[in-house]
């Protein structure tokens, strides 16, 4: 993992062990959490349009950045348990991404890259 991604993977941790956690951190158990966070996540921008969801008020964008904390907190779990490098595996992720997807095939389309 990148510096800052040990240092939060260490401390969640250590967070989680000296609350006895650990046995509830199963990987199952950490991929249902973060889809949950995110559920919760989507619930703050349910029925705003796009202006709305781009200039959020400060208790709203507050309550959204706790949300986000609570996704990267469960995803940084769920790689520690399986022994994944977010760093690294973030790396070989965008360079796939980049083969995929040439700036001059896609540059302005949303579609999927087997859709050009």
């Amino acid at each position: 993992m990148g510096h800052d991604l040990d240092m939060l993977r260490d401390r969640l941790r250590t967070f989680a062990t000296e609350r006895d956690w650990e046995r509830f951190h199963s990987p199952k158990n950490l991929a249902m959490a973060l889809a949950v966070e995110s559920a919760e996540l989507l619930e703050h921008f349910q029925w705003l349009t796009e202006e709305e969801s781009a200039a959020l008020a400060p208790q709203r964008k507050s309550d959204v950045a706790a949300e986000l904390c609570d996704v990267l907190f469960y995803l940084v779990r769920l790689a520690d348990r399986l022994d994944v490098d977010l760093a690294a595996a973030s790396e070989a992720k965008l360079a796939a991404n980049a083969a995929k997807y040439p700036p001059d095939r896609v540059r302005g389309s949303a579609r999927k890259y087997d859709e050009y």
